[in-house]
């Protein structure tokens, strides 16, 4: 990774915590977790303050199409008059268009494509978390887990190792909890498909970090429970195997007041019965 002066805003983050790939664009964002922006070459003070940061995070979110000033004055700023919004966020952009530091003597790509009634974030010139994840859950949604090839595998790996946290923790506007969520079930689904390529590449124990990591986001997902107890079992760990059903069970009991469904309660009874051959093998 090429290492150049940067400042981190919101929090320390060394130069080895970014991804390799962020440092092929000039702006690099993390948005799973805390918030945390990086410039090469310059100071970025101005993304400390958490106005700044909800602009941006925002139009990051919804890159994919310019947005209205009116509009996103009203969004971020509703509790104000129109005429003040308005002027907070012509305050704001000009200052997020500050960061890009066009009086340097070698100015940086800019952040923001800015017209008189339009704003727009500069995707070409941004490496973003949020991106990645989404982009490798595009490429394999329509793909059951067992049936992904081996680089398919690896690239849902490194998009899922993104999701350090839920999206921007600890904030409570409308707009970031709808986005959270969602981001959330495709952080899930990758998992889940994880586990599934994991048991039929025979890569039992591998399947099994994948599940504890699904669980300790949603200890009440069933269907990962039920992949651990096989992943379990197929590696020899028959207590292991009965042990997941019974914090399965716990799980269901605590969270949502049911009992585990009918394949899983079968799947406890093949394992309990322990014959040969008792689990009918997952083929991709």
């Amino acid at each position: 990774m090429v290492t150049a002066p940067s400042s981190i805003s919101s929090g320390f983050l060394s130069q080895r915590d970014w991804p390799l790939d962020a440092a092929c664009r000039p702006y690099s964002f993390l948005l799973l977790g805390r918030f945390r922006a990086r410039r090469d070459f310059a100071s970025w003070a101005q993304l400390d303050a958490h106005r700044m940061q909800e602009i941006i995070s925002y139009l990051l979110l919804f890159r994919n199409r310019p947005h209205q000033r009116e509009v996103l004055a009203g969004t971020l700023w509703g509790a104000s008059s129109g005429t003040r919004s308005r002027k907070n966020l012509r305050q704001s952009l000009w200052h997020l268009q500050d960061t890009g530091g066009a009086a340097a003597a070698h100015p940086p790509a800019p952040l923001l494509l800015v017209e008189k009634e339009w704003v727009q974030v500069n995707f070409n010139n941004i490496w973003l978390d949020v991106a990645e994840l989404e982009r490798a859950f595009d490429a394999v949604q329509a793909i059951p887990g067992e049936r992904l090839t081996e680089e398919q595998a690896r690239t849902v790996g490194n998009a899922a190792d993104l999701y350090r946290g839920d999206l921007l923790e600890g904030w409570q506007e409308d707009w970031c909890l709808f986005e959270r969520e969602r981001l959330r079930a495709i952080n899930l689904a990758m998992l889940e498909k994880l586990l599934g390529y994991c048991e039929a590449a025979g890569r039992f124990e591998e399947g099994l970090v994948h599940g504890e990591r699904l669980l300790r986001s949603d200890r009440a997902h069933e269907r990962a429970h039920w992949r651990m107890m096989r992943l379990s079992y197929l590696a020899g760990d028959r207590t292991g195997a009965l042990r997941q059903y019974d914090k399965c069970r716990a799980a269901l009991a605590e969270e949502l007041g049911v009992s585990p469904g009918r394949l899983t309660r079968d799947l406890y009874d093949q394992i309990c019965a322990d014959a040969e051959g008792a689990l009918t093998p997952l083929v991709p």
